[in-house]
């Protein structure tokens, strides 16, 4: 049973477990579907990326997730914080329980406190019936309050008593309703400079800012760029029925000369649009176009993007034999099978690279 009543029974409650009810099984679907999602991601060991950087961010998470500690993450728009946010949730004990996802940014501003905390009936025109807020359907799990930067004054106010106190009220209510739902917010703002601009509380960025995790923008950790953009053709092949194509090292050194401005969500749509475009076996400079000018034209016609390029292939093709090797535990014959180069290349290779 979800819950019960007594009689005899107020109808606004009852109405109110049944809302309840319905949200938390829809929440309950659409975490599953993101559960299985996060899991297969997770399950390619090269997706989760290779570089220094996401290493430290991802031994973050795993000393957090345990805990019941609100985080903050932050990171420029598309660098993945809302992953990071479920691979929290998901290592934890809550991972049974709700994941609630707000964007602060997306939703009205007359709209997100009703969103955040719910209502009463008749808490204001067209307010016919009660509704449950986002904290309280993520109750004994999870609420990632993504954007909170953008969060203004005085929802900033109800939200620090949220993490003081455990509790809230409804928008046009005066019954305090107890709540136990972690916090995980998340922002691509200086929140620390918007404090001293005084469009952020002071106070609730100290009770955010108990852990942070800072995820680096692509272009900080460019050994990640070529594992993630295989793990999304692969992904999007799948979805689309085609055989898995392979990536030229023409489109390879394309995609590490990039500067990569929306981050990870910006390379899985232009793989999802050039897995879209690929007719053959192997992704080609002509499945990729970025606006007016086609990622091929750019770097032709700029010299310095190709020693960029250069020099992150050497430092991607280092770190891919550093983790064959680790993975191998230094068998370099089979290394070698899992990189796909003959014995005597990647001897050379470890030469070249001075890989211990």
């Amino acid at each position: 049973a979800y819950d019960f009543i007594t009689k005899p029974f107020d109808p606004d409650h009852l109405l109110l477990i049944i809302k309840r009810a319905i949200a938390e099984r829809n929440i309950a679907k659409e975490n599953l579907i993101m559960k299985k999602e996060f899991q297969r991601f997770l399950a390619v060991p090269e997706t989760v990326g290779i570089s220094k950087a996401w290493d430290e961010v991802m031994e973050k998470v795993k000393k957090v997730a345990p805990l019941k500690t609100t985080v903050l993450i932050l990171g420029e728009s598309g660098t993945g914080k809302e992953l990071v946010a479920r691979a929290i949730h998901h290592m934890s004990p809550r991972s049974k329980e709700p994941f609630i996802a707000v964007n602060c940014a997306a939703i009205p501003k007359d709209l997100i406190e009703n969103e955040i905390f719910g209502h009463e009936k008749g808490a204001f025109t067209g307010a016919a019936e009660l509704k449950p807020g986002r904290f309280e359907l993520a109750d004994r799990g999870t609420i990632f309050l993504d954007e909170i930067g953008d969060m203004e004054m005085p929802l900033q106010t109800r939200l620090l008593r949220i993490l003081q106190e455990n509790e809230f009220v409804r928008v046009g209510g005066t019954k305090t309703i107890k709540v136990d739902a972690r916090v995980i917010a998340a922002s691509n703002k200086d929140l620390e400079k918007e404090v001293s601009e005084g469009r952020f509380r002071e106070d609730l960025f100290y009770r955010l800012n108990v852990f942070p995790i800072i995820i680096p923008p692509l272009r900080e950790r460019r050994e990640d760029i070529i594992p993630l953009a295989r793990h999304f053709v692969s992904l999007f092949a799948k979805e689309m029925n085609k055989p898995e194509p392979s990536i030229s090292s023409e489109v390879e050194n394309m995609l590490l000369s990039r500067e990569w401005k929306g981050n990870v969500r910006e390379l899985k749509n232009i793989i999802e649009r050039a897995v879209i475009l690929c007719e053959g076996q192997t992704l080609m400079p002509e499945h990729f176009s970025f606006g007016e000018n086609s990622f091929h034209e750019k770097i032709a016609s700029d010299a310095p993007l190709h020693a960029i390029a250069e020099s992150a292939a050497r430092s991607a093709e280092k770190a891919q034999i550093a983790e064959a090797l680790k993975k191998t535990h230094g068998n370099k014959s089979r290394a070698a099978e899992i990189l796909k180069v003959s014995y005597k290349t990647l001897l050379n290779k470890i030469k070249k690279y001075r890989i211990s």
